[in-house]
């Protein structure tokens, strides 16, 4: 039923589904880093109207004007990673079309760049790239292994939901049998009644705790039918399937030592990677804050360009083309709001470096705390296997003893209650010992029983 639901479930398909968008989501990351073949462009824009234009004696006149415009560009660019810049290399083409020029005039005139090389580099500024590359790789990592946790998270929701529909398949079992035994009783005592060896409220006694029984097992029915719902529900089953479970009684032996659990935690879980990439975060907030101080751009460009009235001549002795600039944005009066920044982002980083310490120790407690109930468990399913072969022998003599009129129907009801009391605390126990088993793989990633890493890399 566990690999079912690990196969079938909506949970699991959803686990499956979010781990592919986490997969897509870090090769995005990756394609920032490859060089990125782009094409630009205005195809075409076109214009027509009266406009104001500036005569050489200075005067304006209102002429009609209709212009097409069009450009495109072609571009292979690569970013420096290290320094956050984007080195480029690019062609581009312009065509101008007049379609109101005197008759002297040509209608159409090209431009262009056969080549250049532009540089686009930011000074002291917050480097993405730099921090994305320590901080996406954990990200991704804690993706695969966040998978496998949800995996073992459904392993020990559908456990819950299997012994939830066991125990109720035993109570109807034991309602089944109480019923049946008293119903033989009350025969039994109607027939003393008859003879005069027993009295009529001890009678009456019993009719009742037949009547009590019959509910008792129609109450059982109803929540078997619901667990039943249940189960079907989260395995993928139809709701008319009809499910027989057989009790999980051969338990696996094997112990569990508190500081290899807590070791294996911090080498596998999600949660432990988390604890390095949250400090990450809080170091990059503090770069992003500190970049904000002072903005500059440096912007340098060396290649050939040229203008013709035919789209061959560009190519044809092009001109040099330099440009280098430098952008400055520097606050001379900012009413402390680059030291509120910084503040602000220095007080955030000590505040996730202290919630990471106390979240580590907590970590650790969860294990510990989870072994040692793992354990505890295990001591008390063994306890309670005995308790429940003894009760159900107590009862069994019980019933003979008063079937031959040694035992009263006090002492018979008794045993009875001892034996469904002890049954239950026996599957009970069942039930927390399973449900403790993959808690305790999915707080480690790893199988106690097989002595193997649930968390494999090379298979995600």
């Amino acid at each position: 039923m566990v690999q079912r639901a690990k196969d079938r479930s909506p949970a699991a398909l959803r686990a499956l589904t979010l781990r592919e968008n986490r997969y897509w989501q870090f090769r995005q990351y990756q394609s920032n880093y490859k060089p990125q073949l782009r094409i630009n462009g205005t195809l075409p824009s076109y214009s027509r109207a009266f406009n104001s234009i500036t005569q050489p004696d200075g005067s304006i006149e209102f002429l009609e004007i209709q212009q097409s415009f069009m450009d495109l560009e072609l571009g292979l660019q690569q970013v420096i990673t290290e320094t956050g810049g984007i080195l480029s290399v690019n062609t581009s083409t312009n065509r101008f079309d007049n379609y109101i020029a005197a008759p002297s005039e040509a209608q159409t005139r090209w431009s262009g760049v056969p080549v250049n090389v532009r540089l686009q580099q930011p000074l002291f500024a917050f480097n993405p790239l730099k921090w994305d590359r320590k901080i996406q790789p954990l990200v991704f990592e804690e993706s695969k292994r966040e998978f496998v946790q949800e995996m073992e998270e459904v392993s020990l929701n559908v456990t819950q939901l299997f012994f939830d529909y066991l125990i109720a398949q035993v109570n109807v079992e034991i309602a089944e049998q109480n019923l049946g035994n008293t119903e033989e009783i009350f025969e039994i005592e109607k027939k003393r009644y008859q003879l005069g060896t027993t009295f009529e409220d001890r009678l009456l006694q019993v009719e009742l705790q037949v009547l009590q029984a019959r509910q008792d097992l129609a109450q059982a029915k109803l929540d078997l039918e619901s667990s039943a719902f249940a189960v079907n529900s989260f395995i993928g089953l139809n709701q008319n399937a009809k499910i027989n479970l057989l009790s999980p009684t051969e338990i696996p032996d094997f112990r569990v030592d508190v500081n290899q659990a807590i070791e294996l935690a911090f080498q596998n879980r999600a949660e432990a990677l988390g604890f390095d990439r949250r400090k990450l975060q809080a170091e990059a907030s503090v770069a992003e804050a500190k970049g904000q101080r002072l903005g500059m751009q440096l912007n340098a460009s060396y290649g050939y360009n040229n203008a013709a009235f035919n789209w061959g001549d560009i190519y044809s002795n092009p001109n040099t083309q330099a440009l280098v600039n430098l952008g400055l944005s520097v606050p001379i009066l900012d009413w402390g709001r680059n030291k509120a920044r910084m503040s602000q982002a220095e007080a955030n980083q000590r505040l996730v470096e202290y919630t990471v310490e106390q979240d580590r120790i907590n970590f650790e407690q969860e294990i510990f705390t989870k072994v040692r109930n793992f354990l505890m468990i295990q001591e008390r399913l063994n306890v309670t296997k005995m308790s429940d072969e003894v009760a159900q022998r107590r009862y069994e003599i019980a019933l003979s003893r008063y079937q031959s009129g040694n035992v009263t129907i006090t002492d018979l009801n008794i045993a009875q209650n001892e034996k469904d009391t002890n049954k239950r605390a026996f599957y009970n126990s069942l039930r927390d010992y399973w449900t403790a088993y993959y808690e305790l793989r999915a707080l480690t990633l790893y199988d106690f029983e097989r002595e193997e890493l649930l968390y494999k890399p090379e298979t995600l």
